[in-house]
């Protein structure tokens, strides 16, 4: 048992919410729906931003999850996200176009189901300290923003077809998925330098 301890201890690093917001006895309850609200907040906010971009306008919602994965690690990630999903499935506008059971059934589905594997993921990752230097943050965006169009262009597929999918649902986001990857992974590394790289020993 003690070595498996050891090697636990070892390989888990607190995320950045944890160093700038440790949890308590007395806050883990309130900071933990804080902190749900508030990134299911940005998503939505994320999803409604559209940047002037060629070939077609981009929206900064895969940085949004690429970013809440990092700073929340795996578990409230997922929550956040999952709680993001619900509301949009409950009919809240939360989503780009609108919400509601139909939406997730539409062809950005893959797209969103696609944001919750990712925030697990890139959590995950995180959890491993692959957000504390900008080869690996990037390298854990880069897998995290895979998750997310394989997912996604999957499920197209399924209703369009692949090349169609391929055609419509990737190539016109590349050159803003690259820029968005490469924001996050540049951001990760400096906040650490400002909260102060503390791990678990």
């Amino acid at each position: 048992m003690g070595a498996n301890n050891v090697t636990h201890a070892t390989l888990t690093h607190p995320n950045l919410a944890q160093v700038l917001w440790p949890a308590t006895a007395t806050n883990r309850i309130l900071r933990a729906v804080l902190l749900v609200v508030a990134g299911s907040a940005l998503l939505t906010v994320s999803a409604r931003i559209q940047v002037p971009f060629w070939p077609v306008p981009m929206t900064m919602q895969t940085a949004a999850v690429l970013l809440i994965g990092a700073t929340l690690g795996w578990r409230m990630a997922g929550a956040t996200v999952f709680a993001y999903l619900a509301q949009g499935a409950a009919g809240l506008p939360v989503f780009a176009a609108g919400g509601g059971l139909a939406y997730l059934a539409g062809p950005t589905g893959g797209f969103l189901v696609g944001f919750l594997a990712a925030a697990v993921v890139v959590g995950w990752l995180a959890e491993r300290g692959w957000d504390r230097t900008m080869p690996a943050a990037l390298s854990a965006m880069l897998i995290g923003n895979a998750v997310i169009f394989t997912l996604g262009i999957g499920y197209l597929a399924t209703l369009i077809g692949f090349s169609s999918a391929i055609a419509a649902g990737l190539l016109p986001f590349l050159l803003g998925e690259a820029l968005k990857i490469g924001l996050v992974a540049a951001l990760m590394p400096f906040a650490w330098q400002i909260a102060g790289r503390r791990s678990i020993s």
